[in-house]
């Protein structure tokens, strides 16, 4: 029992997708393949959820987290079209994007997001791997019929998150706003909670991300989040706000068994989804 439950928290990290869901998206989604992404010989694949109104239509790109197991990264799928953390911004007029960066699922390539050993962790490498990835797919979904190719809203939960903060270190002019929903990286270090590998790698990484990051960015994190504690959450946001970057921290209550689930579960949004209206309200995203 103990081990089962272990299994399920470790899996929240990647919970954007599952490889053992009945997929029903195929109706209401569309597949992409063959997503270049530059300076290497990979492709990715992603799915295209389109709102019920005609275009052009703003998007939005939704990124997942990683599996604590790498046996699991190749049987990972993206999120359906009916998922609420997807309709939420569908039903809103957005479309959404869900990339699968390389080396998980149909995607092509070695996996490109190692850190290294954890005494070593170079976390913010890792990071800027992942952007990589989210911005092939956003030049991509550009160039679609009925796609705004500007303005765009970048979602990332775990190492999505980190990735898409490390996208808006780059400051890429087609991105308008970016949501972090419980990034980071190294979280259960050695299959232990509310542990890391190298904590103060994760928050110099921050810092490295916000000296040249632009773009507004709301952050989320859950009390009872077994990944990365309130602690550590608040560590990382003042490094990123201290070197410059722009960041509105949100310090939710506890949410279920472990927090870290809260973007794709359901529920989630009756509780991020206030917070996520108000952002894209005040910077003019909504």
């Amino acid at each position: 029992m103990r081990l089962g439950l272990l299994a399920a928290l470790l899996l929240l990290g990647a919970c954007a997708v599952s490889p053992t869901a009945t997929d029903t998206a195929a109706a209401v989604g569309e597949e992409l393949s063959g997503i270049a992404v530059p300076g290497t010989d990979a492709t990715i694949t992603a799915r295209l959820c389109r709102p019920a109104q005609p275009g052009p239509v703003r998007l939005v790109v939704i990124n997942h987290g990683s599996p604590a197991n790498a046996a699991e990264r190749p049987g990972m799928r993206p999120a359906s079209c009916t998922t609420e953390a997807v309709r939420w911004f569908t039903d809103r007029g957005f479309a959404v994007l869900l990339p699968l960066r390389r080396g998980y699922g149909a995607s092509g390539g070695a996996w490109a997001e190692a850190y290294g050993g954890c005494q070593s962790a170079d976390f913010a490498s890792a990071g800027r791997a992942s952007a990589a990835d989210i911005a092939a797919a956003i030049a991509h979904a550009g160039r679609l019929p009925g796609i705004r190719a500007e303005a765009v809203v970048v979602v990332g939960q775990s190492a999505g998150g980190w990735g898409s903060l490390a996208l808006a270190a780059s400051s890429p002019p087609q991105v308008a706003a970016i949501i972090n929903m419980a990034g980071g990286r190294g979280g259960w270090a050695q299959g232990v909670p509310n542990t890391n590998c190298r904590p103060d790698r994760l928050v110099e990484g921050a810092a490295a991300y916000g000296a040249t990051a632009r773009a507004p960015t709301l952050w989320l994190y859950t009390a009872n989040d077994s990944f990365f504690a309130p602690a550590l959450a608040t560590r990382m946001h003042a490094a990123f706000t201290g070197a410059g970057g722009q960041a509105r921290m949100m310090a939710l209550g506890p949410f279920g068994r472990d927090g870290h689930s809260l973007f794709f579960s359901q529920g989630g949004s009756a509780v991020w989804g206030a917070h996520v209206e108000a952002f894209l309200a005040a910077t003019g995203n909504h």
